[in-house]
């Protein structure tokens, strides 16, 4: 209904419950709260992003990372429901940032290319007789 997760739900009763509302409308966590991931779970989302794509581990989803993606991941395989936005937070973290994902061309064959460049200059030479015998027959 609210689109929070279980334990968020917990948390925000807990702190209810020990203070009332007006610790709950307290917006200055405690910094002794434990993370939902360990470190050890956060290098490990950081070299998956790093190394792997969604396609390579099954998803037949995208072909790069995204939030939604990583929270499903996350969810599954540390059984930890966690924000799309608390997941950005934590790449940030990590030194990692969105990047609109770029083509990187194949290095062409030099032989193949030189082949192609003899291949269009013929064809250009073609097309430039052809012009001078077009050109010719007109003025006659």
């Amino acid at each position: 209904m609210v689109n929070v997760c279980r334990q968020t739900v917990s948390y925000y009763v807990s702190l209810f419950n020990e203070g009332g509302l007006e610790l709950l409308l307290h917006r200055d966590f405690a910094p002794e709260r434990e993370p939902f991931l360990t470190e050890e779970q956060q290098e490990e989302i950081k070299q998956l992003v790093l190394t792997t794509t969604p396609v390579e581990l099954g998803w037949d989803v995208a072909s790069a990372w995204n939030t939604k993606l990583l929270q499903s991941y996350v969810e599954k395989h540390f059984g930890v429901c966690i924000s799309r936005e608390a997941l950005r937070k934590l790449l940030h973290r990590k030194g990692l940032s969105w990047t609109r994902p770029t083509y990187t061309l194949a290095k062409g064959n030099p032989d193949e290319q030189k082949q192609f460049e003899t291949q269009m200059d013929l064809i250009k030479k073609l097309d430039h007789q052809g012009d001078r015998r077009c050109c010719s027959s007109v003025h006659r």
